[in-house]
């Protein structure tokens, strides 16, 4: 292939990848803007996030095999493609239920392109060196578009409106198509290709029922019939998923490394950095926000200490993972990623900003650690010729952590919040505190005919949040410190086992 035609690859590459990371951190800061837009409340605002996840999560096991199979140019294109679409349906919703599948077909695009990058860079690329150029710079793009994502979500929401966020991605999906199809070459490997379309179709039905489950669980309750048949179907379909890559000759999990201690340590602890990690910034947004009163530009540029410390202590990882070794700083990134949200939990309405940003700043550097050793771990847990297998369950296992997060986070935030805003009620003397506390949290505005001043009502609001904020950031915490200690005991175990004598020690 040709320099220039390698050039356009990996221009497509960068400015697809851009796209699609764009569209984790960037809808977060919009998401006050799409309740009062749209007139949704919070249960909505976890579908918009976490519909794009569950997709996202649920597909991308799937998203290899497709490649090998049918092309990887073919693919990664299609998935440009479908992402673009998606946003445009985004850009144009006027319902919450036509940009939630919007939302979703951009998570379903997402599945393709994301992991779909690497392994395009690696046939373009075939001598090692400059493979591990543009993979580096590969993840360097990735890194700008989580710090840029907050900050030009801002501007765009109060300057524009919403749906501009979504319109941004048409002209940058327009050039990586177009510089994708000149610059990719096509190539695949049908012959060792994954096909499970049953365990494919089980993972689906698990986490969308999982999911349905928790975030209906925060209006209906945990005992609404329609929660209880959710979880059963989520049981039920996760035992005739895991029977299912048991039997099947390709499965799309490799259900058997999870026999090997140090591979399923290293899973768990990726399931719990989407879940206590990721999904922190969708309850950033709604804290800094609705609990603080910041507007969506100004909330944007507070989070950035997140991403800014995540990007540069991934880019110092591999000096520092020669100096230190990669498990210490693997077991690191998890403890300052616990310590950090532990330390949220004390946030109220009114904690300067001064002490808002170390503790953001330090859950970066955690999460900067926590992600590439993880990945790297991961990789030397399982066998040389499964590493691609090992690779998507990985990444599946964070993404669906995402998944559950934003789903299980939100609505224990909703229902803390709930709890503490009908107490305040209680205490002023309002009848039928309950449900106006209800519903003031889900829609986040005062209950028509409400007989209290608008100062007060907002004070108590925010100190709800601020609470709910807190029970949330709490468990991440303790999740985050979980999983240190079961990577730890990992290590532990790894150090002392015994080392096979060899035959001239024989």
């Amino acid at each position: 292939m040709s320099r220039s035609r390698k050039r356009m690859a990996v221009a497509a590459v960068y400015l697809g990848t851009f796209m699609a990371t764009l569209a984790i951190s960037i809808v977060t800061v919009a998401l006050p803007a799409i309740q009062s837009g749209l007139g949704t409340d919070l249960a909505g605002l976890q579908w918009v996030v976490g519909s794009y996840a569950l997709c996202l999560s649920a597909f991308m096991l799937s998203a290899g095999p497709l490649g090998d199979r049918y092309g990887r140019k073919r693919a990664w294109l299609s998935g440009v493609a479908l992402f673009v679409a998606g946003s445009a349906i985004c850009a144009a919703s006027s319902s919450l239920a036509m940009l939630i599948a919007g939302c979703a077909l951009q998570g379903v695009a997402g599945a393709l392109v994301i992991p779909g990058a690497l392994s395009i860079l690696t046939q373009t690329f075939p001598d090692p060196g400059e493979r591990a150029h543009v993979i580096g710079g590969w993840s360097s793009f990735s890194g700008i578009s989580l710090i840029v994502g907050p900050m030009l979500g801002g501007i765009l929401v109060d300057n524009i409106g919403w749906p501009s966020i979504f319109l941004i991605n048409l002209p940058v999906g327009a050039a990586a198509l177009l510089l994708g199809m000149g610059g990719i070459g096509e190539s695949a490997d049908p012959d060792h290709a994954a096909f499970d379309p049953a365990g494919q179709a089980l993972s689906v039905i698990c986490l969308g029922a999982l999911t349905y489950a928790l975030i209906s669980a925060g209006n209906a309750g945990w005992s609404a019939p329609a929660v209880v048949i959710a979880l059963v179907v989520a049981a039920v379909s996760f035992l005739l998923f895991v029977l299912v890559e048991m039997r099947v000759a390709r499965p799309v999990l490799p259900v058997d490394l999870f026999r090997d201690r140090a591979f399923a340590s290293v899973n768990f602890a990726s399931f719990v950095l989407g879940f206590g990690g990721y999904s922190s910034l969708f309850l950033f947004s709604l804290f800094l926000q609705q609990a603080q009163g910041w507007s969506a530009t100004q909330a944007g540029w507070r989070m950035a200490p997140v991403f800014a410390a995540m990007a540069v202590f991934a880019s110092l990882f591999g000096r520092l993972a020669r100096a230190h070794g990669m498990r210490r700083l693997m077991i690191l990134g998890y403890v300052l990623l616990a310590l950090s949200m532990l330390a949220m939990a004390s946030f109220t309405p009114h904690t300067s900003y001064w002490a808002v940003a170390p503790l953001f700043a330090l859950l970066g550097i955690g999460m900067g650690l926590a992600v590439p050793s993880t990945g790297a771990a991961a990789m030397e847990a399982a066998p040389r010729e499964r590493t691609g297998a090992a690779s998507a369950t990985m990444n599946a296992l964070r993404q669906g952590g995402m998944t559950i997060g934003i789903a299980l986070l939100g609505t224990v935030m909703g229902a803390r919040a709930v709890t503490s805003l009908t107490a305040a009620f209680d205490a002023a003397g309002v009848a039928d505190a309950p449900a106006l506390a209800g519903s003031a949290v889900r829609r986040h505005s005062m209950p028509a005919g409400f007989d209290m001043t608008p100062e007060i009502f907002r004070e108590l609001l925010a100190s709800a949040f601020a609470g709910g904020f807190a029970l949330a950031a709490a468990i991440a915490g303790l999740c985050g410190l979980t999983a240190a200690v079961a990577l730890a005991i990992a290590a532990r175990r790894r150090s002392a086992r015994p080392v096979a004598a060899t035959p001239d020690e024989a």
